[in-house]
């Protein structure tokens, strides 16, 4: 997997930026400015995945936004500590084991092992801890006797239920009234609970299902105390940001909230909470019902990495991001082409070297909350600059800035020439024929833009066009 720890750079150069970062904090409902407690800890949570199966397009998403958030701190403060969990006990876990005859360990390993795979095709580098839920047990069963012992939490029939009207800013982060939570979540009913809402902290468990002595018996935690077990253990009470997807605000992360400010004697559990927006597909919910399910696994078999990364960071990160196959037909002609200009350029001017930074267009963006569609709309400006460049001294100051920005965003990784090799022979005929019509179409229609895409497209891809009386003439580059 990639190391985002070989991206940093150096501190001292980049602290003098005085431009602040601004995030949109959940919690407040509008946008902040980023101030850690420590400067020189910076300490970052992110949701990890429950490895029962395959994780889809929108498991990747966060993935994706998360680990540029990491790369972006991670360019301005010395230290940055970011730790994204592996849930690896959890009943679609057992489900997925008895469904298959085989351990639960199996499982989790297969999947978990799949997710790193993928995720490092989609240039996703690693957490600084990835800490799993069975290696925490112990921490987990300590803290729930710090919850029973000061009245939020109680045992009965061999569980161990949080009392979500011992905490009274229950609530705060979904914003939702009490009776609107009961009413709109999933809630475990059982004649044991005291309130409805009482979430499980711990249950019993009977073979062959996983579990581990405790004082209320055999049994196994519950999903949302996992996450505030580690992000105490690895970050500490208090932690700068904890982010995940929109999904998880209402009861996860209400409840991750609700138990570390009780456990931790009233202290603030995440000063910053961000959450991305869901991921469709042709305007509709993924689901498995409506079979639309998208699978980076398989993704990845028709699909490069970087064009899939590239798609994920095309919305602002709390906006819906809509999946269709015009779109990524769309995205896949616009890395090609901005490869195109990296190969012309490093065979015209010699091999371009990044800069120390970024350009403040480029930066400004990525500061203003993630916007990655300004950040893209950047490089994308400034590949176009590259290749109107007349002369090698302003081509390697624009590309310069070019190849930083790509470092800092974790796209155009590849040598631009084995990116675009074998492209020509791919392309047959019939296809390099269609996409000229559709240039003179766009032309005749005055949509220069579209023509100029186009023409670049085919030229990224070492088709030469010649506009002559009558049509166009096109060739290979190696004819």
């Amino acid at each position: 997997m990639v190391d985002c720890h070989s991206l940093k750079r150096k501190p001292e150069n980049l602290m003098t930026q005085t431009e602040p970062l601004l995030l949109f904090n959940t919690l407040k409902r509008e946008k902040q400015v980023f101030i850690p407690q420590d400067p020189d800890r910076v300490t970052l949570y992110a949701c990890g995945p429950t490895v029962y199966n395959y994780a889809h397009i929108g498991n990747a998403r966060p993935a994706v936004i998360f680990d540029l958030l990491f790369r972006l701190l991670s360019s301005r403060y010395p230290r940055v500590i970011y730790a994204r969990n592996i849930t690896d006990v959890d009943d679609k876990i057992n489900a997925a084991a008895a469904e298959q005859n085989v351990p639960i360990e199996v499982i989790s390993k297969r999947y978990s092992d799949a997710y790193h795979t993928d995720m490092a095709a989609l240039g996703v580098g690693l957490p600084t801890i990835e800490p799993r839920a069975t290696q925490h047990i112990g921490q987990m069963i300590d803290m729930i006797k710090r919850l029973v012992n000061s009245g939020h939490a109680y045992e009965a029939d061999g569980h161990v239920f949080f009392s979500v009207e011992s905490f009274s800013d229950y609530g705060s982060l979904s914003g939702r009234d009490f009776s609107d939570m009961l009413a709109g979540a999933r809630v475990e009913v059982s004649e044991s609970k005291r309130h409805p809402g009482d979430f499980v902290l711990w249950k019993p468990s009977e073979d062959p299902l996983p579990g581990w002595d405790s004082p209320w018996g055999w049994g196994r935690p519950g999903w949302h105390l996992e996450c505030s077990v580690m992000s105490e253990q690895h970050l500490g009470e208090t932690i700068d940001i904890h982010g995940g997807g929109q999904d998880l605000v209402f009861p996860h992360h209400e409840n991750e909230i609700a138990q570390s400010v009780c456990a931790h004697g009233g202290k603030t559990f995440a000063r910053y909470w961000m959450h991305n927006g869901f991921v469709t597909v042709n305007k509709r919910k993924m689901s498995k019902s409506l079979g639309n399910t998208l699978v980076v696994h398989e993704l990845l078999k028709q699909t490069r990495g970087e064009v899939l990364r590239y798609l994920l960071l095309s919305a602002h990160y709390r906006q819906p991001l809509d999946w269709s196959e015009e779109t990524l037909a769309r995205v896949q002609r616009t890395v090609d082409r901005v490869y195109g200009v990296l190969r012309d350029a490093n065979e015209k001017y010699g091999e371009l070297k990044a800069a120390d930074s970024p350009s403040e267009e480029f930066m400004s963006a990525l500061l203003d909350d993630l916007n990655t569609p300004d950040a893209l709309a950047a490089i994308n400006s400034e590949a176009k600059q590259l290749a109107n460049a007349d002369n090698a001294e302003t081509a390697r100051a624009i590309g310069g800035k070019l190849l930083a920005a790509n470092a800092l965003i974790g796209l155009f990784q590849e040598d631009p020439r084995e990116w675009l090799a074998g492209d020509t022979e791919g392309l047959d005929d019939a296809l390099i024929e269609q996409l000229i019509e559709e240039r003179n179409t766009a032309r005749s229609d005055k949509n220069f833009a579209r023509a100029d895409e186009i023409r670049d497209q085919l030229q990224s891809m070492g088709i030469g066009l010649e506009d002559v009386a009558g049509g166009t003439r096109w060739h290979r580059s190696n004819d």
